[in-house]
């Protein structure tokens, strides 16, 4: 399955712990949850995507139907829900 255009749910709803690199040379920093990436461009696609300081949770993070569904609506509620679920 293929990314929507402009969906960017998986940058914006989940928490990422490992500090991510600033686009304006800042201090990297993680990300808390429900805030979109500062990686992210104006298209909603990720500036690091192939290269070595994007994080290994973003990585690994694969659209698939039941996290993505038919709307971007329903992969933030989805990933929301993950997030929830997964907080100490």
């Amino acid at each position: 399955m293929n990314c929507r255009p402009g969906c960017a749910a998986c940058c914006i709803a989940p928490s990422i712990s490992t500090p991510i690199p600033q686009p304006d040379g800042s201090a990297a920093r993680p990300k808390p949850a429900g805030v979109a990436c500062s990686q992210l461009d104006a298209d909603g696609r990720c500036q690091l995507f192939g290269r070595p300081e994007r994080p290994a949770v973003c990585a690994s993070l694969r659209p698939a139907p039941e996290m993505c569904g038919d709307n971007r609506a329903h992969a933030l509620y989805y990933l929301h829900t993950l997030e929830a679920a997964t907080r100490f």
